[in-house]
């Protein structure tokens, strides 16, 4: 059985531009192309070009297949209309988060039942995969693996839509934010998706792999005149910690329900298929319960005092007791200070709760306690 990472269909156009590779969920990915600083600084101010190839794209269709995401998935997507998006949730049967997911309806099959796709985080994609197989006995539906029929192509920032408009037939300004319609972009067909991962306006481009590498780099020539730049993985996870985003394996897990990460949001109870019935359910009535009454602790944003990074596990302390721990850390460009999430108890999750620190190997650095997010865009 072979160990080597899966390559996406822009490998040898990353090795070619110089990018620094790194092993991520089983997938060689482009970490960063140069500065991890300049292709942050490009989205919030330009625009950055991803591939974002090594997601899960999962086919979801049949005369029930509605029934059965409402089964399987916490959000109600009996009501995502066609061309639509939806963030919502997969959920183990005590409530744990097995994934957060985008479900995008994308209207009708030939045999006229609805045609959904489901888009998984690499590292969870044979887990959602696997568990929708399974939810799916009994419904008359098909779950199919797509993840080797589609590349992922993400133009990100403010002067995206201008660079995409110029390689497009499709009406963007008609395309609202969480939706997608099909188009063709450079000449081939793509699925044109307004949503993204870094906080700017922006688009992800579902097309087929051998497409991919044209597609690239016709944006990437639509872009010169306004700074493109491609971006990796490094700069990513910048730009979603500054918009407050959560990152599965840091700010969402199995041992958390929706309602533990903040997001309860997304479950929805009042859903009219199935008499209501959802994996999860049960438990996640009382982990609602539990969030309205007695929170352990919330998810908050903190801002270093000084230059110390805090990373993921790093104890969140107040008068020399722990009371948090941080899930995600890193320099952030855009307020030039370290910042991080973290589950803090909620008795100190209050923004400006004075004398919270983050224990740095021995030392207890000072932060503020801020809502998230610590970066919105201007609209």
């Amino acid at each position: 059985m072979t160990t080597a990472p899966r390559l996406t269909a822009l490998d040898a156009l990353h090795r070619s531009l110089g990018a620094t590779m790194t092993d991520f969920a089983g997938w060689d990915m482009p970490l960063r192309y140069g500065s991890e600083r300049d292709e942050h600084n490009a989205v919030r101010t330009r625009a950055g070009l991803f591939d974002l190839s090594h997601m899960g794209e999962i086919t979801v269709t049949g005369p029930q297949a509605v029934e059965l995401l409402d089964f399987a998935l916490v959000g109600n997507i009996s009501t995502v209309g066609t061309g639509r998006a939806r963030y919502t949730m997969i959920c183990r049967e005590d409530g744990g988060i097995l994934d957060d997911l985008i479900v995008y309806r994308l209207g009708e099959t030939e045999a006229g039942s609805p045609h959904y796709m489901v888009v998984a985080n690499a590292s969870n994609a044979q887990i959602v995969l696997d568990a929708l197989t399974e939810r799916a006995a009994g419904f008359d539906a098909e779950v199919r693996d797509d993840r080797d029929a589609y590349a992922l192509i993400a133009i990100q920032g403010p002067e995206s839509p201008g660079i995409l408009k110029s390689v497009t037939d499709a009406d963007l300004d008609g395309l609202k934010y969480y939706a997608g319609l099909p188009g063709t972009v450079a000449g081939v067909p793509a699925l044109i998706a307004r949503t993204g991962y870094t906080g700017e306006d922006g688009f992800e481009l579902f097309l087929r792999p051998e497409h991919a590498e044209g597609v690239w780099k016709a944006l990437t020539g639509a872009g010169e005149g306004v700074g493109l730049i491609p971006c990796g993985l490094s700069c990513r996870d910048t730009l979603r910690l500054e918009a407050g985003m959560p990152l599965y394996g840091h700010e969402l897990t199995t041992s958390l329900t929706p309602f533990d990460a903040g997001l309860g949001r997304v479950v929805k109870f009042e859903k009219t298929t199935n008499e209501g019935r959802f994996v999860g359910r049960e438990a996640l009535e009382k982990a609602a319960e539990r969030a309205e009454t007695a929170p352990p602790r919330r998810l908050v944003g903190l801002v270093a005092e000084g230059r110390r990074v805090p990373r993921a596990g790093f104890s969140v302390v107040k008068d020399g007791e722990v009371v948090g721990e941080v899930t995600s850390g890193a320099p952030s460009p855009t307020l030039g200070k370290p910042i991080a999430m973290a589950y803090v108890d909620a008795a100190h999750a209050e923004p400006g709760t004075p004398g919270v620190g983050v224990d740095i190997r021995g030392t207890h650095e000072p932060y503020e306690v801020v809502a998230l997010p610590f970066y919105k865009r201007q609209k």
